[in-house]
């Protein structure tokens, strides 16, 4: 029996780190083997759930407004993503380092981009938030705004001068995460800049991206404006690989139309007919086969 075990069977009320072993609101995964040194403070916590007046009373015992911890790494990225505006305020106001890097996010900046809350978004950039700080889940703010589909956070970044051609993240880069979400509003926006043949990420670039997931008008306006039909990278190796594995018939004609290289070797079913035979698609693999794809190519 652990130390803990022993206090409650000795009828010792349990501290508030003893009851976050059971349940922490701030743990996705719940743990019982959470040690104490690990949880956040008391301003994190009442950061997290939008509770004012004990942040106020915090700031007020002197409460550090910049300690580390929890999963968003500070209480201003907790009440950024959370979306509470006045703890934001106070916050900044007292102190917090809007720059501060750490949690899941990153920063509080690409935190409140990814839920869209552009009011929060105009607060820190007014404090000296910097816009193309990297890391984070979503490697930069403007990634986390074009993945979610915000627009309008997406437009506030780029008035702000964000990068949009900033790599790392998720996905690579914001046109990537754009393109395979089917944000057509953001990619647009993100086209007058961007460039679209850049590299990177789990697809590899924006074109094999949108053709993994069938996303027809994004993968004409990415073919209009200049992207690479048969460039390599990532997962699939090239798009018409990528929309090949998932039956996107339309988008296989399209990417073919545009000459797309039938027997093009890679990835992870080694050629584009490979992946169509492997699930079946019976017209792909016809489309392909009347294009001279090789089905007894070995990748």
């Amino acid at each position: 029996m652990d130390r803990y075990s022993t206090e409650v069977s000795n009828g010792t009320l349990p501290t508030p780190a003893y009851g976050t072993r059971f349940w922490d609101i701030d743990q996705r995964l719940q743990s019982f083997q959470r040690i104490t040194t690990d949880i956040p403070s008391a301003l994190y916590y009442a950061s997290f759930v939008g509770l004012l007046p004990a942040v106020e009373a915090l700031i007020k015992d002197r409460a550090d407004v910049n300690a580390e911890g929890g999963y968003y790494g500070h209480p201003l990225q907790a009440a950024s993503c959370k979306g509470y505006g006045a703890i934001v305020y106070m916050l900044l106001e007292n102190g917090a380092d809007v720059n501060a890097q750490g949690g899941y996010y990153g920063s509080a900046l690409q935190a409140a981009s990814s839920r869209g809350h552009e009011a929060i978004m105009g607060m820190l950039l007014k404090k000296g938030a910097d816009v193309n700080t990297q890391g984070g889940y979503y490697g930069s703010a403007l990634q986390a705004a074009s993945y979610k589909g915000h627009k309008a956070a997406v437009g506030l970044l780029l008035e702000n001068r964000a990068d949009v051609n900033a790599q790392g993240g998720q996905y690579g880069t914001s046109l990537n995460a754009a393109s395979l979400q089917g944000r057509g509003a953001i990619v647009g926006l993100l086209l007058r800049r961007a460039d679209v043949t850049l590299q990177g990420g789990y697809f590899g670039n924006a074109l094999q991206a949108a053709s993994y997931n069938g996303h027809e008008k994004i993968v004409h306006m990415l073919l209009e404006n200049g992207a690479d039909v048969n460039a390599h990278g990532g997962e699939y190796s090239n798009a018409l690989q990528a929309a090949s594995s998932k039956g996107h018939e339309t988008i296989v004609a399209m990417l073919l139309e545009k000459g797309a290289d039938v027997n093009a070797q890679g990835g992870v079913y080694g050629s584009a007919i490979q992946a169509a035979l492997f699930y079946n698609y019976e017209a792909i693999v016809e489309l392909l086969l009347a294009k001279g794809a090789n089905a007894n190519a070995q990748s």
